[in-house]
Parts: structure tokens; sequence; C-alpha cells
């Protein structure tokens, strides 16, 4: 099972940087996704690392902003997120797959993480 934490309430501008860590068994030999879900929405991909973490890849939204890595020793996954926009507010997702795509979709993912409120106001 996977817990995802870290989310907040900054200004724009600012950052965060999400936490995704599994309860038990091992994140090492699984892409990892992080999604954002808009209320009424789809979930929608923000970021993906590949399990040696040695390939990222974002959607244009975040491409330049956002940061995924990873470290497999602490069995863990991070985004750190900068100069966060109000239109970056939203339930950000981990998930665990066991394939790589360009556009992936959630059924890709096979676990996922309870979703953290992220919320950019002014």
């Amino acid at each position: 099972q996977l817990q995802a934490s870290g989310g907040g309430s900054v200004h724009p501008g600012g950052s965060l940087r999400l936490t995704c860590a599994a309860s038990e068994g091992s994140l090492s030999s699984y892409v990892m996704g992080w999604f954002r879900q808009f209320p009424g929405k789809e979930r929608e991909i923000v970021a993906q690392i590949i399990a040696t973490g040695k390939f990222t890849h974002y959607p244009d939204s975040v491409r330049g902003r956002f940061t995924v890595f990873r470290d497999n020793d602490k069995n863990q996954v991070y985004l750190q997120m900068d100069n966060l926009r109000l239109e970056d507010t939203a339930i950000y997702y981990c998930a665990a797959g066991s394939r790589f795509d360009v556009q992936p979709t959630t059924k890709l993912y096979d676990y996922w993480g309870q979703g953290t409120q992220v919320t950019v106001s002014s």
C-alpha cells in the first residue's frame, strides 16, 4: 500500500515536496508515477520515473517546474514542485506500475496511494 504525503497550501511561486512511501513491499522494481486530479476530471499524469531512476518524463504543463526522483534504499519516491501556479491546485496521487508509457492512463498503474491535497492560492 502506498502513502502520499507532503501536500499543503502555498502561494503562487512557492514550492512543495511530495513523498510516496510503501507501507510494505519494495518499490524498487516499479515504474512510479505521480498523477493529479481536478474536481470532476480524470486523473492526469504529472511525472513518471522508471525503476532505476535514470529516466523521467513529464507533460508540458509541469516540465521545468516539477522534478520526480526516487531513493530506492529508503523505498520512497518524491515529487519536487517548484514555481507552483494556481492551476496546480489538485489532489496528487502516487502510483506504482510495471510498464512505462509516454501517455499513461490510470489503468497502467496497479497500486495507488490515498492522495494528498495541494492548494495554490494568493
